[in-house]
């Protein structure tokens, strides 16, 4: 069996290429490489650099490499530019995945991926958040996921093509082998932003508010670690495929950090000192952001393997020296 990760160059997507390919999978990665990098790629899987809109290529890979299944990694993730361009976000995120799921239905293609997003809920109503919670998006970026799901529940309902729908909280970490990490232009989130800071290539983390009702005032979210990511998509494919059941589940490390706790945790990990600067809240910021993830753990025995934020952190630094 083949699987075509599309977005394969990106962050999670050159996890999940690696971890296929250390199992002995067969893989295709295709990518237009507007965020990807082709030397995060092992040299032996076959790359096709393209569009998801381009049906004619899109056709072509799917007839030469005999696909069987689908991951898609190749949504844009940028909250704050899905407000200033939604017009972007539509179009790659929406009607570019329309044209995948339409070329796998030509091609007869019926197994697809979803890498989705805790943003399809919106401002948390309850926390630990289980896949049951009301979902209302407060930006594009969380609208289009949100709609790409729903896409898919009437995929499976109309043409019998099965997806499974993996909603990340804030994925993290990086390769401990030091194969590939994270390498967004600009980056935004926060493990990475905190070692460039330790690294010396930004001046300063900013901490948005220390007066939010949690223990130390500062936000906790759920920080999940990329290998952990894609054991899951692995999980996923191989159940959907034994039982011809769609699924949606939420994915997190099932325990919260702080903003201090995490910046804690990297001057631990790097030894090296890290200058923070308090700033406003930002607008939009919930308190506390924890994944319920028992429903995966139970119908698939999946469970996180880095769960520890040392450990999370450590691969991370790892790549941030290797790559500057």
């Amino acid at each position: 069996m083949t699987v075509l990760i599309v977005g394969g160059a990106g962050y999670i997507g050159s996890h999940m290429v690696w971890q296929l390919h250390d199992q002995g999978k067969k893989v295709v990665v295709l990518d237009d490489l507007s965020s990807g990098h082709t030397q995060s790629l092992p040299s032996k899987v076959p790359f096709v650099q393209g569009s998801m809109q381009d049906r004619v290529l899109l056709d072509r890979v799917f007839s030469d490499y005999d696909i069987k299944a689908v991951m898609h990694f190749a949504a844009f993730i940028e909250v704050g530019e899905s407000m200033i361009d939604p017009a972007k976000y539509y179009e790659n995120n929406v009607v570019a995945t329309l044209s995948l799921l339409n070329a796998m239905r030509a091609n007869e293609v019926k197994y697809f991926v979803l890498s989705s997003t805790a943003a399809v809920f919106g401002e948390p109503q309850y926390t630990p958040i289980d896949v049951e919670h009301p979902k209302n998006p407060l930006n594009t970026y969380g609208h289009t996921k949100l709609m790409v799901e729903q896409i898919l529940a009437d995929y499976d309902r109309a043409y019998g093509l099965k997806s499974v729908c993996l909603r990340y909280f804030n994925a993290c970490g990086a390769d401990p082998h030091g194969r590939t990490g994270e390498s967004h232009d600009p980056e935004s989130h926060l493990i990475p932003l905190i070692l460039q800071v330790a690294n010396g290539r930004r001046d300063v983390i900013k901490i948005f508010g220390d007066d939010y009702d949690t223990p130390d005032g500062s936000c906790v979210r759920d920080y999940v670690h990329v290998n952990d990511l894609c054991s899951a998509h692995g999980l996923a494919l191989q159940a959907m495929m034994a039982d011809e059941q769609s699924k949606t589940y939420n994915l997190g490390n099932g325990q919260g950090f702080s903003v201090k706790q995490v910046i804690q945790a990297a001057l631990e990990v790097t030894k090296t000192p890290i200058a923070v600067e308090l700033a406003e809240r930002r607008v939009g910021d919930p308190a506390t952001l924890v994944a319920d993830s028992s429903l995966i753990q139970k119908e698939l025995g999946w469970e996180p393997k880095f769960a520890n934020l040392h450990d999370i952190i450590a691969h991370a630094w790892a790549w941030e020296k290797k790559c500057y």
